[in-house]
């Protein structure tokens, strides 16, 4: 028990996070660090921390280029921080930013650090490429031989269909099925309608123009790259014109559309988490706590 009292307790001072894009629009081009970068320095706008050194800061994508591997200490390094501050990389689908959270909150309630910041970032536009597996083979056989000769044999091996790349995959390799398919059992197993479906998004998608309408986001955003709102919001839908919607994942009697699904999407988001010793020399309030 008495250790317990050694426990500190985290607070959420700050964060920040630049416009959701809709894949194969406004960051066709960005990288994971691009967004990431501009996310950190955002954050690091907003609440001062220019050129400080923080304990650390974690974060991740899902999808990574190899040359990604240390995501996050890069772009720390190219951020407006001290860049002797620590970057850890994790990576869990869908929870890396809450996983990024809890790590960092961990290190503080043991007293390891005073402050970090938890981040995630991903690009459904950007994404690795793979060589097909002949190919690679060939590039590889080519690479251990030791004569010109050599590699030209292995060279002549390609054939037309070899150069044809293999995009990253979305699919849970257990079943096969997209994010989209694992949510039509879903629906199926809770009995929850397409009608309800349909209303529930529409209500979620007017809710947010609102919010943008009244300044909610005003201190959460950083424009980037010419977009200031996220362009998956639609907020000029209606329940007529999702009715209209096709199954987009089981075409014959499936009840998710293009309408009430998530978009893939590109972006990125951070937090700035701390012990209430720093929140208050750094005069920042306290917004809320991680607890268990």
């Amino acid at each position: 028990m008495e250790s317990l009292k050694q426990i500190r307790k985290v607070a959420i001072v700050g964060y920040n996070r630049i416009p959701f894009a809709r894949r194969n629009t406004a960051y066709v081009n960005a990288s994971n660090q691009d967004m990431l970068l501009a996310a950190l320095n955002g954050l690091i706008d907003r609440y001062h921390l220019h050129g400080q050194l923080l304990g650390e800061v974690a974060g991740g994508a899902v999808v990574k280029h190899s040359r990604e591997s240390n995501l996050i200490r890069e772009t720390v390094m190219n951020t407006l921080l001290d860049p002797a501050t620590p970057g850890c990389d994790l990576q869990q689908a869908c929870a890396t930013g809450l996983e990024s959270a809890i790590y960092i909150a961990n290190k503080i309630a043991l007293g390891q650090i005073d402050s970090g910041i938890a981040a995630g970032v991903d690009s459904s536009s950007n994404v690795p490429l793979s060589l097909s597996e002949n190919l690679k083979q060939i590039f590889l056989a080519a690479d251990r031989s030791k004569s010109f000769s050599g590699k030209l044999k292995q060279f002549l091996k390609i054939r037309l269909k070899d150069l044809q790349p293999e995009d990253a995959r979305i699919d849970e390799p257990k079943t096969g099925l997209s994010m989209g398919g694992h949510t039509e059992l879903t629906a199926r197993y809770y009995k929850i309608s397409r009608e309800a479906q349909d209303a529930y998004v529409l209500d979620s998608h007017l809710k947010m123009h609102k919010a943008y309408e009244r300044g909610f986001f005003s201190d959460m955003v950083t424009p980037y790259l010419g977009l200031e709102r996220d362009n998956n919001l639609r907020s000029d839908s209606n329940l007529e014109k999702l009715a209209r919607l096709k199954p987009a994942f089981d075409k014959d009697n499936g009840t998710l559309t293009a309408g009430n699904s998530s978009p893939l999407t590109d972006g990125a988001a951070c937090v700035l988490l701390a012990s209430e010793d720093w929140a208050k020399k750094q005069g920042l309030p306290v917004l809320a706590y991680i607890t268990v």
